[in-house]
């Protein structure tokens, strides 16, 4: 039986880190992640879990010891946001690298400067190819559910990389809404023991992680740690369909939601689908064919999958919570429109960024969009294809 509770997206995603008891959770605070260590450690003080709580000086020094924690064989978290994932930056790559399965959450923050504490997608966006799969949550329940399938996927022999369950700061992370929780037993069982087939622990198969590697090795190691990143999408949909058979809640690599017959769509990441998902059912009612695909994966990419989605309908828009300083299109857009390039039918595509240093996206801007896109639909021509949603232009 379902736990009916409200909770914020922050404590959510503590109280499933409380469930789950990992063995080691280094962290330093950062606005606007600081409560998920705070209330986890209320948890490590009152004896609610086992976990060795580290409180460190850093975000670096935080990755750094998560790092060593999972090296030594321990199930490892911790949470961070925008600079703090900046600062993070060198130890990313190694995590990676050294095919650690460290899981953080990261609340989603406009990465400086100037200094801003709201929301935008800059930080992981900017973290993208670190070798870290990407989780993205929508609303609070998907914060708590992506966190406890994130873990699992992590640790899977065939990918054991490490994870970020991303969520948008302050709109997810501290507004509280209905959220419907499992009960610890069922989340112990369902993320199983961590038993790794290699750590610096184990005295009867010495390793080394991170050792020097010179160019006769180099180049067959970072193959392999793609070849996981690949391997990692049939594991992320195993685990959401145990997940779902567990809790009734159906995940996916991305969300499709009123595509079949679309003729204009959205793809979006984050909270701002909510809002999306309301103007595609206002102009369904007016006769206008409209949808809207948000991602829930971003690494890895199912560029096949959202392509064979998305290949059919006339004209699509990517929002992009992040600019991408190319010139040429912001990280979202670059690898939907690549994802199409091959094949013969694809739609016309514009690209938005949008709601930068937590800018508000109102129903009105998400209207906006979708009358673009009948504009593009009835003139046949994208004339700019590189716009901006909500900025004062002088």
């Amino acid at each position: 039986m379902a736990i009916r509770d409200k909770l914020s997206g922050n404590e959510a995603v503590a109280v499933a880190m409380k469930q789950i008891n990992p063995d080691v959770v280094a962290a330093f605070p950062i606005t606007p992640s600081t409560e998920i260590p705070q209330y986890f450690s209320t948890f490590v003080a009152n004896g609610e879990v086992e976990t060795e709580f580290v409180p460190v000086e850093s975000e670096h020094s935080a990755m750094s010891a998560c790092i060593s924690a999972a090296a030594a064989g321990a199930r490892t978290m911790t949470a961070t946001s925008a600079n703090g994932l900046a600062l993070m930056w060198e130890m990313l790559y190694i995590a990676a690298s050294c095919k650690t399965p460290v899981v953080l959450t990261v609340v989603n923050r406009a990465l400086s400067g100037p200094i801003n504490i709201h929301n935008d997608h800059s930080d992981t966006m900017g973290s993208r190819d670190s070798g870290w799969l990407q989780f993205y949550g929508e609303n609070n329940q998907e914060a708590y559910d992506n966190l406890i399938m994130a873990l699992k996927v992590a640790e899977h022999p065939e990918v054991s990389l490490p994870a970020m369950n991303c969520y948008d700061g302050f709109i997810t992370s501290h507004a509280i809404e209905n959220i419907e929780l499992l009960e610890d037993e069922k989340v112990k069982a369902f993320v199983g023991d961590y038993n790794p087939e290699q750590f610096l622990l184990n005295s009867k198969n010495p390793v080394a992680v991170g050792p020097l590697s010179m160019p006769t090795h180099y180049f067959e190691q970072k193959r392999q740690q793609a070849e996981s990143m690949r391997k990692a999408k049939d594991v992320i949909i195993e685990v959401s369909k145990e997940f779902e058979a567990l809790t009734g809640r159906k995940y996916d690599l991305f969300e499709s939601y009123k595509l079949d017959d679309a003729e204009l769509a959205i793809v979006v990441i984050g909270s701002t689908a909510g809002t999306a998902k309301y103007v595609v059912d206002q102009l369904r009612n007016q006769g206008v064919k409209a949808g809207l695909l948000k991602i829930r994966i971003f690494r890895p990419f199912p560029a096949e999958e959202m392509a064979e989605a998305l290949k059919d309908i006339k004209v699509v828009a990517v929002l992009d919570k992040c600019d991408g300083f190319s010139g040429k299109g912001a990280p979202v857009f670059n690898e939907i429109r690549s994802a199409l390039y091959d094949y013969e039918t694809k739609p016309k595509m514009v690209n938005y960024v949008y709601g930068l240093g937590g800018r508000d996206v109102r129903t009105n801007d998400i209207e906006k969009v979708y009358n673009d896109l009948l504009a593009i639909l009835e003139s046949g021509k994208v004339e700019d294809p590189y716009r901006y949603l909500g900025v004062v232009e002088e």
